[in-house]
């Protein structure tokens, strides 16, 4: 089975720029703000991998799509692009606050970050897939944004609580084999500590903008 990993293609930029449209898009350097609508990389600070995802279902638990962390800065595989719980709008460029609850939807495969009473394959802790069908799930793939402030800073490490069971996004450092040799296990832990540590990495940030001016302005940076 494979294990997913390939590096950016032109099939996933053409996805991305038909995607946005005209709406106001900006690079890497140019927002302080992580932004509803914008498709980001998220790395574990502790490990240094970026949260993955791919068509490579558990062998046991809830039998569904796995989740890890990669060390690959190019896989085109971690791209994740941040939505509103199932139930409410989160209006594409508005920056995400502290405290608010968000949807992470795999750009790949379609399917959303998940958490639910299944027990990680590795580590004995809560496992994390990848659920849903063209980024419809359930309840169980809402997330809490946690962090200091008024929204979430780009520079700033975050940590997201699975809404439902209250654990934690984490990576202890778990090891899996074949098909995925290499790739650290990700999984829910209950209690924060520097193992549930994300940062904001590369990606393509929204920002508000008037639609008469975005066929001048709007610029894509991976």
């Amino acid at each position: 089975m494979e294990s997913g990993l390939k590096p950016v293609s032109g099939l996933v930029r053409l996805w991305i720029v038909s995607w946005f449209g005209v709406c106001g898009i900006l690079g890497t350097s140019e927002l302080s703000y992580v932004t509803c609508g914008s498709v980001i990389k998220l790395l574990n600070t502790r490990h240094n991998v970026r949260l993955h995802s791919h068509d490579v279902k558990y062998g046991s638990g809830s039998g569904q799509q796995s989740v890890t962390g990669v060390t690959e800065a190019d896989d085109s595989n971690s791209y994740w692009r941040i939505r509103g719980k199932s139930d409410i709008v989160c209006q594409r460029g508005n920056p995400v606050k502290c405290g608010e609850t968000i949807r992470l939807t795999h750009v790949n495969t379609g399917r959303n970050l998940h958490s639910h009473h299944f027990t990680s394959p590795l580590s004995g802790n809560q496992e994390v897939s990848a659920f849903g069908e063209d980024g419809e799930g359930d309840s169980l793939d809402n997330w809490t944004v946690v962090c200091g402030g008024t929204y979430w800073e780009r520079k700033s490490p975050v940590k997201f609580k699975h809404t439902a069971t209250e654990v934690l996004l984490s990576v202890t450092g778990e090891q899996f084999g074949r098909p995925i040799s290499g790739q650290l296990e990700v999984h829910g832990m209950q209690y924060s500590n520097q193992y549930n540590s994300w940062k904001a990495m590369e990606g393509i940030f929204m920002k508000p903008m008037d639609v008469s001016r975005a066929g001048a302005d709007a610029h894509i940076e991976l």
